[in-house]
């Protein structure tokens, strides 16, 4: 069968195709009567709008980029981040009729394609996710002047607005606690470095320990369940009488506590754990994992919100969300 054309819909419901065209590109200069008419053409016809035909005209695609720079191995891991993120900004942008389209930017070449793919114009804004600190990314979008908001503040120097929670903060809030609970050797599995968040975690874990009369004890992981391994094996071999740890996210929680284990240390009662995120599976964990809750639902929307209030001039300002303690039983 052929599709319907605005010539047939103009036809059934007996007025101009230019009419038609206004109803369907939702312009307010028709009136009601007539607006009816024609959308019950529309209805009894079937027709559809060309989507390429109404970008031409009005200068939009209802589109969103969201361009995460990892690898598609990094996105689809059981790093439960990636699939809360992509499924939480994507339903926000269902909400508002937008389409998201998910780019993945692991690699100089898709880095190339990404940059042409906004550049031709296929989407009214982009979102950044899990940028590192020589992503060329950021400076290259903002270049083209398309409305773009990251997901964490940038790690590079570039004017972006941008979402994110009070990792610092909640890192203090996680220190302290290891502290009033009695634990005097605590150590931190820190984040990758090359990262925002996992510079900020640190940030505040130091902060804590500069403010006590305890040493700081440092592995570094890369939010992965086997780094958190590594790096609580490194720590045990580096000061085996170590009491406490805070991993900066819970993944590496996961992998820390598996460590522990196998060294024959129990938690919490040798050796004291708290992560950072509140993944589902921090309640599952051996014993529940106490960690910091970041808001990752609500960053995702808030996200999406601050873009589409780019889109018709809003406000530039970051928006940052609080964090709060979660108390299990690894501590």
């Amino acid at each position: 069968m052929k599709r319907p054309t605005l010539e047939a819909v103009a036809a059934r419901a007996g007025v101009s195709r230019a009419t038609v065209s206004r109803v369907v590109n939702g312009q307010p200069t028709v009136a009601p009567g007539i607006r009816e008419v024609v959308m019950r053409a529309v209805e009894e016809l079937g027709y559809v709008p060309n989507a390429a035909a109404r970008t031409l005209v009005n200068q939009r695609t209802d589109s969103v980029a969201l361009v995460v720079s990892e690898s598609p191995t990094r996105v689809f891991s059981d790093d439960p981040m990636f699939s809360t993120v992509i499924r939480s900004a994507s339903a926000e942008l269902e909400a508002a009729d937008k389409q998201v389209v998910l780019m993945l930017a692991g690699s100089a070449r898709s880095h190339a394609r990404v940059e042409r793919y906004i550049a031709g114009g296929h989407v009214d804004g982009v979102m950044l996710f899990s940028m590192h600190g020589a992503d060329p990314l950021p400076a290259a979008i903002a270049r083209m002047r398309v409305p773009v908001v990251s997901y964490g503040r940038p790690a590079v120097p570039v004017d972006l607005p941008y979402v994110d929670n009070d990792n610092v903060g909640g890192a203090e809030l996680a220190v302290r606690h290891l502290i009033d609970s009695g634990r005097r050797r605590i150590a931190t599995i820190a984040g990758p470095q090359d990262m925002i968040g996992g510079q900020d975690r640190l940030t505040g874990y130091r902060n804590v320990m500069r403010g006590s009369d305890r040493r700081s004890i440092i592995a570094v992981g890369d939010f992965t369940r086997e780094s958190g391994a590594v790096a609580m094996r490194q720590l045990l071999e580096d000061d085996p009488h170590l009491d406490a740890v805070f991993v900066a996210n819970d993944l590496m929680a996961v992998g820390a506590l598996q460590a522990l284990r196998q060294a024959g240390r129990r938690v919490p009662d040798d050796v004291a754990v708290m992560g950072f995120d509140d993944i589902e599976a921090a309640r599952y964990t051996e014993p529940p994992l106490t960690t910091v809750r970041q808001p990752i639902v609500e960053q995702a929307a808030a996200m999406v919100r601050l873009l589409l209030g780019l889109f018709s001039g809003g406000s530039t300002d970051p928006v940052i969300l609080p964090t709060e303690l979660v108390i299990r039983e690894s501590v």
